[in-house]
């Protein structure tokens, strides 16, 4: 394996440290990017000591964004943000929410929330209620309410079918009292025939008689 590289940060970046740390980062890191781009390179006491003031600058920069962020991380516990978009009749988004969207949302109200603070394991797809977790490094850390709301009155379209259902069963009725109908029909025609023959008999035998 590999040794780790020592270099001097020559600048501050994030998550590897400030201007004037001696750090060390793996071969691949430092050739192609920290070298190359004039970020770092190999620490001798001379360079150490021409950072110290430059160093001094970045901690109190430093000091400051941590407070500031302490500060945003209380005013942003418990609060609600409230994104409209347009979706179906089902409540599902024609584009999800975003950890962007919810950035510029807080933005919008006053929050001063980068994208990166953001902590959204998946995009929302619906319309929903949804609990997003807001984290400055690993200790400054808010829980707030996103709610996703539609741009008009949503209308499911399943609520249309006991409607459709009811309208259907007068038809039935219809149908069966037409077959009712037509059975009371044969059989009066069945009767009136049956009645029919025994009086053409009598008839018959009358004429006989005479």
């Amino acid at each position: 394996m590999a040794r780790n590289y020592e270099l001097l940060l020559l600048e501050t970046i994030e998550n590897l440290g400030l201007v004037g740390d001696v750090v060390k980062v793996r071969p691949g890191f430092a050739r192609n990017f920290l070298l190359p781009n004039g970020m770092a390179e190999t620490p001798t006491p001379e360079k150490i000591e021409s950072l110290k003031e430059a160093r001094a600058i970045a901690e109190a920069q430093v000091a400051k964004q941590r407070a500031d962020r302490e500060a945003l991380i209380a005013r942003l516990s418990g609060i609600s943000i409230t994104l409209v978009r347009a979706c179906n009749d089902q409540g599902i988004l024609y584009g999800a929410v975003t950890q962007r969207d919810i950035s510029d949302q807080l933005m919008s109200d006053g929050y001063g929330v980068d994208m990166r603070a953001v902590r959204l394991n998946n995009p929302i797809r619906r319309v929903s209620t949804e609990s997003v977790t807001i984290q400055f490094g690993r200790d400054l850390i808010a829980e707030i309410t996103v709610l996703v709301k539609p741009d008009r009155i949503i209308e499911l379209e399943t609520s249309a079918a006991p409607s459709s259902s009811n309208e259907q069963e007068p038809q039935a009725d219809a149908e069966d009292g037409e077959s009712a109908d037509a059975a009371a029909g044969d059989a009066t025609d069945a009767s009136a025939k049956s009645k029919g023959k025994p009086a053409g008999k009598r008839r018959d035998k009358a004429a006989a008689a005479e």
